[in-house]
């Protein structure tokens, strides 16, 4: 099964990292920006770099459209997971448009409301995530589980 791990750096990369025993069997590839800490945690896995910063910026966000028609069309996975953030949106919306499953695990820091990313993923996702039970009560398709940290 092919997998494509779309995150933000930072927090987001190391929620993506700690869910490594669910998806390291798989075959992944990696969506990420580009920063000293992805450059170094990545260095030996199949990386696709993304425009950033990706916070509240539509050039960025329709750079990153492309990225993921690209990358869906070129990589081909069976789903995309994502811990966040605006990077999942366009790679979301690609896949949702092109059939594949889509898994989305919203940030530990996001107790009682769902981030903005989150809301504009929620309807796109297959599956949806949170790491709080507050959370997930206030979300009908919003799944606990655990955190992941």
């Amino acid at each position: 099964m092919k997998l494509l791990l779309v995150c933000s750096s930072g927090g987001h990369l190391q929620e993506m990292l700690a869910l490594a025993p669910a998806w390291q069997e798989l075959d992944p590839t990696w969506v990420t920006l580009r920063g000293e800490d992805t450059e170094y945690l990545l260095r030996s896995s199949q990386v696709v770099w993304a425009y950033g910063p990706t916070n509240r910026s539509l050039v960025n966000l329709v750079r990153n459209l492309g990225v993921a028609l690209r990358t869906l069309r070129r990589v081909d996975p069976d789903v995309v997971l994502s811990t966040g953030a605006a990077l999942a949106v366009p790679f979301f919306a690609v896949a949702r448009l092109t059939g594949r499953r889509t898994v989305y695990v919203e940030s530990y820091t996001r107790r009682e409301a769902l981030s903005l990313s989150g809301r504009m993923v929620y309807p796109l996702a297959d599956v949806f995530f949170v790491q709080w039970p507050e959370l997930a009560a206030r979300r009908s398709r919003a799944r606990y589980a655990g955190s992941v940290l």
